[in-house]
């Protein structure tokens, strides 16, 4: 078969909120890529052999001397280059071309006027998304103009002689009309990539792998039943069989029957071998008195691994830990740890690992983004429910409880999510959220249960519609549909008065609350 990282895209990534989204959108074209930090050496792009490179956008100008540009030489390397907003800016810049701040700053939507035929772009008068606030004014030399906009004469540029491409607008966001072609004329008419990226290949480069890592080895991986360890079990089921064991914790920060239908599932439909540990009382004593989110995942996290390090000394020939760490926990990780962005949140399985750790680990899904990983699970049989499900944090309610993490808490959201879930799933408005979820708030609120008054806790409802959950805006659920898991939750559950609905859009808020 062939190597399915031969083909390959390098994408700088400038700062832009945008940047996972060109690599997902350049994967659905088959072409694997990879996200780098704009400042890595010459001599470290020429080893990743690429061909083709992306520039993406970001919040910077580069009519300052101090922000950010490609490293020295990457024009000379005779590899095409795809500059993105900030992308375009840099290439301009740095050819000698002349950006400016524009007084006329463009967010949003414009339409586009190619205005000579190219390789990048149709001919067609086009709907762009745009977002910035300078503007190519002269052209490096050897550049044409390719596109003009009604406040950015110079927005799509192109030496077609040696494969340098700019535009001023976003390809990568579905509001731009014609996105997805412009990235793939770029891809496989200039870059000349394949498209062998797809799930079935992906499964068989995968299987292949994990034999050859592994050997007779045996391997051990934390099956939680969210789609990422579900898809890990059943891609590691298929290439090793029965050197695997899969280790369910049940930490007392599930949903409500969740273990019940994990073991149901994989061990006895699937035929994988499953211990499952009763470990409640051990997460919440660890948590006891914690009430930053950040201390509580890295908690949850080590008391996971020095689980699965206990079980493993009772399994023979364990030599490997398998998670399911996906490309984004990679990418937002190693941006917290180089300083080049601000922690949003840590990830359980990407981070607080011991430095004493026995095991090696095995991560299947490492170069992989959610919707790839969901693709696979179909691939391997998964139930569609099961992979559709909306997300779930790996520190479980830990970090949809605010505060600290209590036993009553815990069984109060539990039993308040359950009713919530349902009544979606019952009103068709599960399908239409791509994530919805109760969180639990430590304050209390009066309110009248009968005739008596009542002073309890307050839940609140989150929902919200997104594509790439990169931003998202809340769902609209119909206020009888609202007022009827409100009435639910507050009769059904002892221990809640009131029920709040969040209408936070991302950005300025994050979808989960810690």
């Amino acid at each position: 078969m062939k190597d399915l990282h031969s083909d390959r895209i390098l994408i700088l990534d400038f700062g832009s909120q945008y940047t996972q989204l060109i690599a997902r959108r350049i994967r659905e074209l088959g072409v694997y890529c990879e996200i780098w930090a704009y400042d890595n050496t010459l001599q470290q792009i020429q080893d990743f052999s690429a061909k083709g490179i992306i520039l993406s956008g970001g919040p910077s100008t580069v009519t300052e001397d101090t922000t950010p540009r490609a490293p020295d030489g990457l024009f000379e390397l005779g590899i095409p280059v795809l500059g993105i907003c900030y992308g375009l800016q840099c290439m301009a810049s740095m050819l000698g071309g002349d950006v400016q701040n524009s007084e006329l700053r463009e967010f949003g939507h414009a339409i586009i006027e190619p205005c000579e035929e190219n390789r990048l772009l149709s001919e067609a008068t086009q709907d762009v998304w745009m977002s910035h606030g300078d503007k190519v004014t002269s052209l490096p030399q050897g550049f044409k103009v390719i596109a003009k906009s009604a406040n950015a004469p110079l927005c799509a540029i192109a030496d077609e002689s040696r494969g340098f491409y700019g535009v001023q607008f976003h390809p990568e966001v579905t509001h731009t009309e014609f996105g997805k072609d412009i990235l793939a004329r770029f891809a496989h008419d200039i870059c000349n990539c394949g498209n062998d990226w797809t799930a079935s290949n992906i499964i068989d480069d995968a299987v292949k792998h994990a034999r050859q890592t592994v050997g007779d080895d045996h391997v051990i991986l934390g099956l939680s039943g969210g789609v990422d360890s579900s898809v890990v079990a059943a891609l590691l089921h298929e290439a090793i069989g029965d050197q695997l064991t899969c280790i369910f914790v049940d930490n007392g920060l599930l949903r409500l029957h969740e273990g019940d239908q994990v073991m149901q599932t994989f061990a006895d439909n699937m035929g994988i071998k499953v211990i499952r540990v009763d470990a409640e009382q051990r997460f919440l004593r660890e948590l006891a008195g914690e009430n930053d989110p950040e201390a509580k995942r890295k908690i949850i996290g080590r008391v996971f691994i020095e689980i699965f390090e206990e079980e493993s000394r009772k399994i023979r020939d364990a030599k490997w830990l398998a998670q399911g760490t996906i490309y984004p926990d990679v990418i937002e990780s190693a941006a917290s740890k180089t300083g080049k962005a601000e922690v949003i949140k840590s990830h359980h399985n990407v981070g607080g690992l011991p430095d004493d750790m026995q095991l090696k680990l095995l991560e299947p899904l490492r170069e992989l983004f959610k919707d790839e990983v969901r693709k696979l699970g179909l691939q391997l049989g998964l139930p569609a429910e099961m992979i559709h499900r909306h997300p779930f944090p790996g520190p479980g309610l830990g970090v949809r409880i605010l505060g600290e993490v209590k036993k009553q808490y815990a069984d109060l959201l539990r039993q308040a999510d359950a009713i919530y879930m349902q009544e979606l799933e019952d009103t068709g408005w599960y399908d239409k959220t791509s994530q919805a979820f109760a969180v639990f708030l430590p304050v209390k609120s009066v309110g009248v249960v009968g005739d008596n008054r009542a002073y309890e806790y307050v839940i609140a409802l989150r929902a919200v519609q997104t594509i790439d959950f990169m931003t998202a805006t809340w769902a609209p659920i119909p206020y009888d549909v609202l007022a009827n898991i409100s009435n639910r939750i507050i009769n059904e559950v002892r221990g809640i008065s009131r029920v709040t609905y969040d209408i936070s859009g991302k950005p300025p808020a994050t979808i989960e609350w810690e």
